[in-house]
C-alpha cells in the first residue's frame, strides 16, 4: 500500500489497534498465524475491495478487522465454534467499539460460504446448527468480507488442495451471483 493508503487504512483501524483486548490477538494461534495477522490482511484486502466495489470503506475495512475477534481458539467454547464464532465476534465488537450494524452485520455472516458448504455436506460439523438465511450477506461491505476472508484463508492454509479451493472459490462465486438481493 502507498503512503497515503497506509495513513488512511491505519486512521479508520486506529482505535482498534490499540485496544488492549484486540491486541491479545495475537496470542491466539488462526490458520497457521496468528489471529491478528489473519484479521490485518482480511482489513487491508477488504480495504482495497471496498474501494473497488464503491462500498463504506469505514465500515468495511472495520468489520474486516474485527470479524474474528473472539478470545481463545475456536474449540474451547461453544459459542467460539467453526459456524458461531461471527455471532461472537459481533457481539465483541460492539461490546468493545460500539460498531455500526452495517458492520456487525458484515462480521455476523463472513463464513456464509461455509454454510453453504455445511448444507451441501450436512456431515461436516454436523453438531452445528445455522440457517443459509441468518448467515447470507445482505449488503455488499458483508459479501466483500466473505469473500476476502476465504481469499486470505486460502492462501495462509497451504494444506487445502487446489481442487478444494477452486470448488469453494466457484461455489462462493456462483452464490454471489445467484443470491444477489
Amino acid at each position: 500500500m502507498t503512503k497515503r493508503v497506509n495513513e488512511e487504512f491505519d486512521y479508520l483501524v486506529s482505535d482498534i489497534l490499540k485496544n488492549e483486548s484486540f491486541l491479545a490477538t495475537k496470542r491466539d494461534l488462526h490458520h497457521g498465524t496468528s489471529k491478528y495477522e489473519h484479521s490485518m490482511r482480511v482489513a487491508k484486502l477488504s480495504y482495497k475491495l471496498s474501494k473497488i466495489f464503491k462500498a463504506d470503506v469505514k465500515a468495511t475495512t472495520r468489520a474486516g478487522l474485527l470479524h474474528d475477534f473472539f478470545f481463545g481458539t475456536r474449540k474451547e467454547k461453544p459459542e467460539n465454534s467453526y459456524l458461531r464464532h461471527p455471532v461472537t465476534a459481533a457481539s465483541n465488537a460492539k461490546k468493545y467499539f460500539n460498531v455500526s450494524d452495517l458492520e456487525s452485520e458484515a462480521i455476523k455472516t463472513h463464513m456464509f460460504h461455509h454454510v453453504l458448504i455445511k448444507k451441501i455436506f450436512p456431515f461436516i460439523n454436523h453438531k452445528e446448527k445455522v440457517s443459509i438465511k441468518e448467515f447470507k450477506p445482505k449488503t455488499k461491505e458483508g459479501w466483500i468480507i466473505c469473500a476476502s476472508d476465504l481469499l486470505v484463508s486460502v492462501v495462509e492454509c497451504e494444506r487445502f488442495q487446489f481442487t478444494y479451493v477452486a470448488n469453494v472459490t466457484l461455489l462462493l462465486i456462483f452464490n454471489i451471483i445467484m443470491f444477489k438481493n
